[in-house]
């Protein structure tokens, strides 16, 4: 069913990459099965229960079928007995235990025209997170956690692969910033201004998913292609609906937003279409009280917090702008500073803090300047900027969208 996250994450009807060892979809696999093998290559996460495939005379040396479905325990114990491997689906599950694409917001949200915010798809899985755990699961739990962001690791760098290739190694900008910003503030206005400007000049997005902030720069990039005028008139209609603990509500307005808005029917299918429009929003289930913002083009939600929030600050080496927010970006801050430092990941963009008067009362600037000027890669504190200035933050992260 369209939308249903458990069946494109299963295999769609068209390969998903050209990975020559990785087969994700029905139609790449019927490709191989015609040619009778499928030696070496990893099966990821495809219905072989519906149509079950005659593996007959098919060779399967070292085949990895990763979270697959087959038709009965007897094809199981035939496909090992001829040298193949199974890491099989766990039960019982509302999430796939490897994924093979990144979600949508179409994704996330299956469920809410039919049961409203508590039977959407983002929230049954947080709700089977609490159930069994939270942050400390069971192991069998916490197996089919960290299969499923495997699986999300792998989409990632695959999506993220097709952006390069289509659009070469421009940086990507990280816009953080504080969760409980509500909409149609003056700050959320800012950050969706800023990712307008951005992502029209070519940049790729990157957040953390969440709402407040987060929602602001996917939205901003959402609205790349359409008007300012246009992306004003979005966020006078969120604004209504400003608290994400209001879910209802809250979902319906965002919903509302991509129906008035919708996105070019050309990037409903395309990767690199959806990061164009709306860019990437790394979330995770950790914080699943906060919902998912249904405005980035491709999303990555994790169970593990501390692989997400690497894999934000990793990415973003083309700067990362900081709106105003408390501890949780305060602590992104200075991860960032970290690999700043000591260039774990390259080279790194300007560090653009929105908000003088926000920033003057955290005075992070004063810890991080003498910090970065002592970076063994030379002195890096003109990276960071102050600011209030839209144009002067544009300017600093190298982006001309004059």
């Amino acid at each position: 069913m369209p939308g249903d996250p458990l069946q494109p994450v299963f295999g769609g009807d068209i390969p998903f990459d050209s990975t020559a060892g990785e087969v994700e979809s029905r139609a790449e696999f019927n490709v191989h099965l015609a040619k009778r093998s499928l030696a070496g290559l990893i099966v990821l996460g495809l219905r072989l229960d519906l149509d079950p495939p005659d593996f007959t005379g098919v060779d399967v040396q070292g085949t990895l079928f990763v979270g697959c479905r087959l038709a009965a325990p007897e094809v199981e114990i035939a496909l090992i007995g001829r040298g193949a491997h199974l890491v099989p689906p766990f039960d019982a599950r509302p999430y796939p235990t490897h994924p093979a694409h990144l979600y949508t917001p179409e994704d996330l949200a299956y469920g809410f025209a039919q049961d409203g915010f508590a039977g959407m798809y983002d929230t049954c899985v947080y709700e089977h997170f609490l159930e069994h755990g939270g942050a400390a699961p069971d192991l069998r739990e916490a197996i089919a956690q960290r299969l499923h962001d495997a699986g999300i690791d792998n989409a990632l760098g695959k999506a993220l692969a097709a952006w390069v290739h289509a659009h070469g190694a421009r940086g990507a900008v990280g816009i953080m910033g504080g969760h409980a910003e509500p909409r149609g503030s003056d700050a959320y206005r800012m950050a969706a201004t800023l990712a307008w400007r951005l992502a029209g000049a070519g940049r790729l997005i990157v957040t953390g998913g969440g709402p407040g902030v987060m929602e602001a720069a996917n939205l901003g990039a959402y609205f790349a292609t359409r008007a300012a005028g246009e992306l004003s008139e979005a966020i006078d209609r969120l604004a209504p609906a400003p608290d994400f603990l209001d879910h209802d509500p809250y979902t319906a307005a965002a919903l509302a937003v991509r129906a008035a808005y919708p996105a070019p029917p050309a990037v409903v299918g395309d990767v690199v279409g959806r990061l164009t429009h709306g860019g990437l929003a790394l979330p995770t289930w950790l914080y699943g009280h906060e919902p998912a913002n249904l405005f980035a083009g491709q999303i990555g939600k994790y169970f593990s917090n501390a692989v997400r929030e690497d894999s934000i600050l990793r990415l973003s080496r083309g700067g990362i702008v900081f709106a105003p927010g408390w501890a949780g970006t305060v602590q992104e801050i200075f991860q960032a500073a970290t690999k700043t430092f000591y260039r774990t990941d390259g080279p790194s963009g300007a560090f653009v803090f929105l908000g003088v008067d926000h920033w003057a009362a955290l005075p992070v600037e004063a810890l991080l300047r003498p910090l970065l000027a002592r970076s063994p890669h030379g002195d890096q504190s003109n990276l960071i900027l102050v600011t209030d200035d839209l144009d002067e933050a544009v300017r600093a992260l190298n982006v001309d969208d004059a």
